[in-house]
């Protein structure tokens, strides 16, 4: 069992910068990586970063790419992402999830590969 809290949230004006955490606690070890996800009202999840545990390989979506850098410590106790040149399409509930084993099946961009959801932290980008 692993549990996840998000921080980091807030409102910031176009082309500024968030700082999201998440810090996972118990069976940290269980997982197989870290991703972050956003909703946005009247739209669906959408995968927006994720760190493999194994060799710390990174994934991003393509309209974050170049903008977002997502870092974990040795034992991915924690997982930062950094948001910088934020758009008001940035703006979201942002949700850090904890992969299980059903990620070799799925891939890191696919939700249903992740066992442990946090309960989010907003991110609002304002023009």
């Amino acid at each position: 069992q692993v549990q996840l809290v998000e921080s980091g949230g807030g409102l910031v004006q176009v082309g500024g910068s968030l700082r999201l955490s998440c810090a996972a606690s118990g069976g940290i070890f269980d997982n197989y990586g870290i991703g972050w996800f956003r909703q946005a009202p009247g739209r669906e999840r959408e995968f927006v970063a994720a760190i493999r545990r194994s060799g710390r390989l990174t994934y991003y979506t393509d309209s974050v790419k170049g903008r977002f850098t997502i870092s974990g410590d040795d034992a991915l106790k924690t997982v930062i992402l950094e948001m910088n040149s934020l758009v008001p399409e940035d703006t979201a509930v942002y949700q850090c999830a904890a992969a299980g084993a059903a990620i070799k099946q799925t891939g890191f961009r696919e939700h249903l590969g992740y066992s442990w959801w946090g309960q989010g932290t907003q991110v609002t980008v304002s023009s």
